[in-house]
């Protein structure tokens, strides 16, 4: 049987803890750029991130956790708080 596990391999290979540290650095790198234009749309952090919906997610994640209000589906922006 499968298990779920940090080294199960995910989209294109890769670990969820390979996910996780890709997200990282996409959020350091998004942060100036949403500071600098105001804010950022989810088409744009999606083309960013490759289509990979996993660190999609935790790219998202990871920009509300550093004060960013991620908006909704109603209003699908990254803006900063």
């Amino acid at each position: 049987m499968d298990r779920c596990g940090s080294g199960t391999a995910y989209r294109h290979g890769k670990t969820y803890e390979e996910c996780k540290q890709l997200a990282e650095d996409f959020t350091a790198q998004l942060k100036p750029k949403i500071d600098e234009n105001g804010k950022l749309m989810w088409s744009s952090l999606l083309e960013t991130v490759n289509h990979d919906e996993l660190v999609y997610k935790l790219t998202l994640k990871y920009l509300r956790r550093a004060g960013y209000d991620i908006g909704n589906r109603d209003n699908p922006e990254i803006k900063k708080l």
